[in-house]
């Protein structure tokens, strides 16, 4: 079924019907925050979050960047977090995480998946040889008077929760998965990532925060899961990419990984929403704030 190009202007809740693959749709992933919306019932803010529902399983992706525009567009959208499964934040950056606040106080035993990192706003330790002992200092200036804990215990901003710390590919669920990858571009080294994989009897669909890691180095590490690639949501971080850049990952993305349809938000940005929709043309779905999608 080949969709005219002209349905692009539409209103993005059109989609739902008239995405080829909805009619007996098992997944539904629902924009709950992003700056692009054509709803008038949801607050533009810069930020990210998916609620994801899989086979009766309800995830919240991310959390947007505003604690009081998230409970906003959650409540506008009808959506119960106090139903969820887990929550997957993809990286500690505060334009995913800060709504997280709202999600625990209506929802605190709820698990949360967050990067396992040394020192993190989600918890985690270090060991103590990260602190590098040297004997032949006083013990006026040696750490804890050199009587070492065994690990260094980090504290964390949210409270309350289970909080899961994930450093390798994981499954959570049946066919669900968390990839993590670490980003190796200067401003954002060694930031880790974590993005959500559906195994789909047809390939993956995948969920992505910010791809700071990079797109290319998430979908090789999903290959491990399966190489055939449904549907990509989510930023891409090409927000101040060069455009020669943009065209060639548009043509690596659908040539090269043979990614099927596209669903492009936060900080992809508009130049490369602008190139993607022409390489993927009616495969191209509009996911501003607001919309739902439906995935079989």
């Amino acid at each position: 079924m080949r969709i005219p190009k002209a349905l692009f202007l539409f209103p993005s809740f059109l989609f739902v019907f008239l995405l080829p693959f909805s009619a007996t749709a098992k997944d539904r992933v629902t924009i709950l925050y992003d700056a692009f919306s054509d709803s008038k019932e949801v607050t533009k803010d810069w930020g990210f979050s998916a609620l994801v529902e899989h086979d009766g399983k309800r995830i919240l992706f991310d959390t947007g960047n505003n604690e009081a525009i998230f409970e906003h567009n959650v409540k506008a959208l009808g959506v119960d977090l106090t139903k969820l499964d887990f929550v997957v934040i993809s990286h500690r950056h505060a334009d995913h995480s800060t709504g997280l606040k709202y999600v625990l106080k209506i929802n605190p035993a709820v698990t949360v998946y967050a990067p396992k990192e040394g020192f993190s706003q989600f918890g985690g330790s270090l060991p103590s040889a990260f602190l590098r002992p040297v004997p032949e200092l006083s013990g006026k200036m040696r750490y804890f008077d050199g009587n070492y804990p065994d690990k260094l215990l980090t504290g964390r901003l949210y409270e309350g929760s289970n909080f899961q710390l994930v450093d390798a590919m994981t499954e959570v669920a049946p066919g669900v998965f968390l990839i993590s990858t670490i980003s190796k571009t200067p401003g954002t080294l060694e930031l880790r990532e974590l993005s959500l994989a559906i195994k789909q009897p047809q390939g993956l669909m995948l969920v992505v925060g910010c791809s700071h890691p990079g797109i290319e180095e998430i979908l090789q590490a999903a290959t491990a899961i399966d190489s055939r690639f449904r549907i990509l949501f989510g930023g891409l971080h090409l927000v101040t990419a060069p455009e020669d850049q943009i065209d060639l990952l548009a043509t690596n993305l659908k040539n090269k990984w043979k990614l099927e349809r596209i669903a492009p938000g936060h900080c992809t940005g508009e130049p490369a929403f602008l190139r993607l929709q022409k390489t993927y043309e009616e495969h191209y779905y509009y996911a501003g704030a607001g919309s739902r999608l439906d995935v079989p």
